[in-house]
């Protein structure tokens, strides 16, 4: 494997990054792989969409397929001023071209990660990543008609879904609502607009706060609203929709949808925050629980009534941590002894469970005695 990284550095002549010793990569590589569901990933290609978004690409070392469904997400372990850092970004490439994935960021001011990844990560560069998960996809629910909605960079699964149909042939009926602060800042707005002439199914609406700089824009003014569904999407409410953005927009989108007689069995939003699990106060009474850390040797009381990441965290134990909703599996740690309790929301495969692995941000402790191989 390190030969390949080398061969690659030295056939691409890179300077955007410092050569990878062999011992780094086998370090990095070793990282990876201690840890189920997670790999050594490299930046194929770095793109940039609008003035302040990057798609960045990447592919495993060894060019081994990702398995994944559209509209699924990343969590990506960045290693940040010695500081390990993850975060999840939803996956704008779709699982028809297997060899890749790509994440498209907006960089946000003040946004630690999205700055960094806009001013550091380049071709050739290594990373950790966690392998594709979530439950915000449209397989399994067959439907003859669907409605994408998104908001700034929450377009990004969306146009998983889309590519994915577009590369299949499969010429589902779909209109893609896309709001943006301007056309400039209309991510994918070239690629929407050639779907939307090459197939008759595929519809594009797009809806942007100003437009005074750009004469040549024939989209909507303004935001979505009632009269824009009525007059634009007259069957909206026979259609299956996927919604992702900031959370505004989206519990905006929902209470608007539902108002206006959509079946709220037929909504589906992105669901994980990119906010970490914090530390809730524990409660007054409850069973109390020794937790032993094997790695660290240290010996913590926890409340049977709190999850494990919040109890951790609370007295000083660094944790890696992104979705803090049991989604992104970043915080999967084998129990070496002990029970948990655990309602997760698809972070963690059962192989996993049978394996003695749990998801600390969604598992209570169980019993007098907790063994954590942390």
């Amino acid at each position: 494997m390190n030969q390949l990284v080398n061969t690659h550095l030295a056939a691409t002549g890179s300077t955007s990054v410092d050569p990878v010793s062999q011992a780094a990569t086998w370090e990095m590589k070793a990282t990876s792989s201690s840890h189920p569901g997670k790999r050594l990933l490299i930046c194929r290609s770095v793109k940039a969409e609008t003035h302040d978004v990057k798609t960045f690409t990447f592919s495993t070392i060894d060019y081994e397929k990702f398995y994944f469904e559209p509209g699924q997400f990343l969590t990506l372990e960045l290693d940040m001023e010695g500081e390990k850092v993850s975060r999840c970004y939803t996956i704008s490439s779709p699982p028809t071209k297997p060899h890749t994935i790509a994440i498209t960021v907006k960089r946000v001011p003040g946004g630690r990660v999205s700055n960094w990844l806009h001013d550091h990560l380049q071709p050739n560069s290594l990373l950790t990543a966690f392998d594709p998960a979530g439950a915000f996809t449209p397989v399994g629910h067959r439907t003859a008609k669907m409605l994408f909605l998104s908001a700034g960079s929450g377009i990004t699964p969306v146009m998983s879904m889309a590519r994915t149909y577009a590369d299949l042939g499969i010429h589902q009926d779909i209109v893609f609502v896309h709001n943006a602060r301007s056309p400039d800042d209309i991510i994918f707005h070239q690629e929407l607009t050639r779907l939307a002439g090459e197939n008759p199914h595929f519809r594009l609406v797009t809806l942007c706060d100003n437009v005074s700089n750009n004469s040549a824009y024939q989209g909507l003014t303004g935001r979505l609203d009632a009269q824009v569904l009525q007059k634009n999407i007259p069957d909206f409410t026979e259609r299956e929709v996927f919604v992702c953005g900031p959370a505004g927009y989206m519990d905006y989108v929902k209470k608007l949808l539902l108002e206006h007689g959509f079946p709220e069995a037929h909504y589906h939003q992105e669901s994980f925050s990119l906010e970490s699990a914090v530390p809730t106060e524990a409660a007054i009474s409850g069973d109390i629980c020794v937790v032993e850390l094997i790695k660290s040797g240290r010996v913590i009381k926890v409340n049977q009534a709190e999850n494990l990441m919040a109890s951790l965290k609370a007295q000083g134990v660094p944790v890696p941590s992104s979705c803090g909703q049991g989604v992104c599996g970043t915080c999967k740690t084998r129990v070496v002894s002990g029970q948990v309790e655990m309602k997760h929301q698809g972070g963690i495969r059962q192989r996993e469970i049978d394996k003695g692995y749990c998801l600390l941000c969604c598992s209570k402790p169980s019993g007098q005695l907790v063994q954590l191989e942390l």
